[in-house]
Formats: structure tokens, C-alpha cells, sequence
């Protein structure tokens, strides 16, 4: 994808999370030349081993200094979700694409492999996790300003033939109005209690079983993005991601995201209730600084919880 993207659009920087230092120090540049190779479009002309490594670099923190002045560019996410990814295990990882123009989102595009084509009963309190996906899983979801958001089944795409007609389906946030009734997700490696929202709702994944001031937490594993997705294509209301002390949050994981939430009708902002920076990290466009955290929700919720958070702040876990 990088090295397409710099054939394609060689004055368009790249901000991603990757650079070649860890393909060389592990000894993987020929095994991602041939992978290179073998899906390229440009036969005529193949790439060099050196054209590839420069390519990810473009990517890398070495790769382009921006300044203070709006910029057009794209933020990639090789793959968000790396946990599940490195295990093997069928975890929703993410491969996320996006262009900025002048700080604002304007193209977005994911690939989830493992969604299965059946997530479709959104009272589920477990979406996906440990287990097998069918043949025929997975779905692309892409998004562009004023447009909407739109999923289509990744293996449709893969193996799509003049035969096979285009069949892309429009996604929409979910109607919930009612922060008690909403499904809440939150960050896998967060608990419930570290939230601010946790002084006044306990937490259950039990869909069949909600108990006064209790609210459903549905559990999916593994990366930000995959988060998203969910809230974009209704699966759960809302997400939110705390800052914490000792890790910054990554433009990658995000961006993407947010274009196809918002034009599923949703909204993402951070506790505060302000649109995120893009152009925060001025000179890498890598990092940004949410005041509080993340949230995503489908719109119609998120008034109330930015004035929920605000009145319960005082509890969160640091």
C-alpha cells in the first residue's frame, strides 16, 4: 500500500505508524520485496529493494516535516489491532487509510478481514472474540466527505469479476437515545472502572440480564479502529478511550475512524466536547492530545455524556 501510494502520489506526504528500520534489522526486506512484487500493478517497471524501504519511510517520523501550516497528506495504519494479529487469532485488526486537507478528514478507508458476515444482532454482548470466522468473512469500509459511509464484503472485493454486481450497503450510527438503554465498548486493555461513567452505572456483558443503573458493555478484541467500525455500522453506541499518563495517542489510530463515523451520522470529539486536532503535533502530524479521552458516539448520546463525564470526572483513575 505505501509503495502504490507513492507511485500514485509522489507530493503527498505520508504519516504512519511504521519506517524500515524494523524490516531490515529482522532481515524481512526480501520477503516484503517479493510481497511487493507479486501484488504490484507496475510490471513493466518493478521495484528495487531500495524503492520499497524508501517508500515505508515516507511513512516514518525521518519522512517529512510539516510546520505550523495546514497540509494535505495521508495517515496510515498497517495494521491496528497488532496483538490479535501477532497471535493468529481471529481478532478484528484493522488496515486504515485516510487523506487530510487542511486539518479535516475528507477520505477514509478500512479493511477488517475477520468481521464476520453475520455481526448483524446488535444485542450481542461479545462481538467476535476468540472465535472462527467463516469463509467469506470481512468487509472494507470506506468513506468520503459528504457521501456517507459504505461497507462491502472484503472477499467481494478480492475476487470481484464483471459478473459479480457491485452491492454496497450504506451504514448508519444506531437510533439509541437513552444512555441506560446504549452498548457501550471501551478500550480492551481498560476496565470499566477506571471511567468516569462508572460512578453512577456498574457494568455487565449479560445482554439477557441489565440490572438498574447498569449499562451493556459489548467486548471485542483487539485495535481503536475496530471500535469505530462498530459504532459506524451500529453494532454498539459509543466508545471512549481515557488518555493516560504514559502513552500518547497516535493519529492513526483515529483518523480514519472518525470520517466514517461521522458520515454514518455519528460523532467524535474528546470529553471536553472539542473536535480533535489533527494539527496538534505540528511537525510529525503523528500525535494527538484529546483533553481527557476519546468518544464516539452516535450523535444523538453525545451531548449528555460530554456533560456526564464533566460532572463525573472526578473519578477517573489515573
Amino acid at each position: 500500500m505505501v509503495a502504490e501510494l507513492g507511485k500514485r502520489f509522489p507530493l503527498i506526504p505520508l504519516v504512519a505508524e511504521e519506517d524500515s528500520a524494523f524490516v531490515r534489522s529482522n532481515n524481512l526486506v526480501e520477503p516484503v520485496l517479493n510481497a511487493v512484487l507479486d501484488k504490484s500493478s507496475f510490471g513493466e517497471n518493478p521495484w528495487t529493494a531500495g524503492e520499497v524501504l524508501e517508500a515505508i519511510d515516507r511513512g516514518g517520523p525521518e519522512g517529512f516535516a510539516f510546520g505550523a501550516q495546514p497540509a494535505t497528506y495521508w495517515v496510515l495504519d498497517p495494521i491496528d489491532g497488532t496483538k490479535g494479529f501477532v497471535k493468529g487469532n481471529p481478532a478484528l485488526y484493522v488496515v486504515g487509510l485516510a487523506l487530510v486537507v487542511d486539518g479535516e478528514v475528507v477520505l477514509g478507508v478500512m479493511g477488517c478481514p475477520n468481521w464476520k458476515n453475520d455481526i448483524s444482532n446488535k444485542s450481542t454482548s461479545e462481538v467476535q472474540e476468540e472465535k472462527s470466522s467463516p469463509p467469506g468473512s470481512g468487509i472494507i469500509m470506506v468513506a468520503h466527505t459528504g457521501c456517507g459511509t459504505w461497507t462491502k464484503r472484503l472477499s467481494s472485493v478480492v475476487n470481484s469479476t464483471a459478473k459479480i454486481p457491485y452491492s454496497w450497503t450504506r451504514c448508519f450510527v444506531d437510533g439509541s437515545c437513552i444512555v441506560e438503554e446504549a452498548r457501550f465498548s471501551i478500550t480492551d486493555s481498560d476496565v470499566w472502572e477506571s471511567f468516569p461513567l462508572s460512578s453512577l452505572f456498574s457494568s455487565t456483558t449479560n445482554a439477557d440480564s441489565i440490572d438498574e443503573c447498569e449499562i451493556l458493555h459489548v467486548k471485542s478484541c483487539c485495535g481503536s479502529l475496530s471500535k469505530y467500525i462498530m459504532v459506524a455500522s451500529g453494532v454498539v453506541s459509543l466508545h471512549m478511550q481515557r488518555v493516560k499518563v504514559h502513552k500518547i495517542i497516535k493519529a492513526w489510530d483515529h483518523a480514519v475512524g472518525v470520517i466514517c463515523v461521522h458520515e454514518a451520522g455519528g460523532k467524535v470529539t474528546d470529553w471536553k466536547g472539542d473536535e480533535l486536532n489533527l494539527a496538534a503535533d505540528e511537525v510529525g502530524r503523528r500525535n494527538i492530545y484529546p483533553s481527557g479521552g476519546i468518544l464516539v458516539t452516535n450523535s444523538t448520546l453525545h451531548n449528555r455524556l460530554v456533560e456526564m463525564i464533566s460532572s463525573s470526572s472526578s473519578t477517573v483513575s489515573r
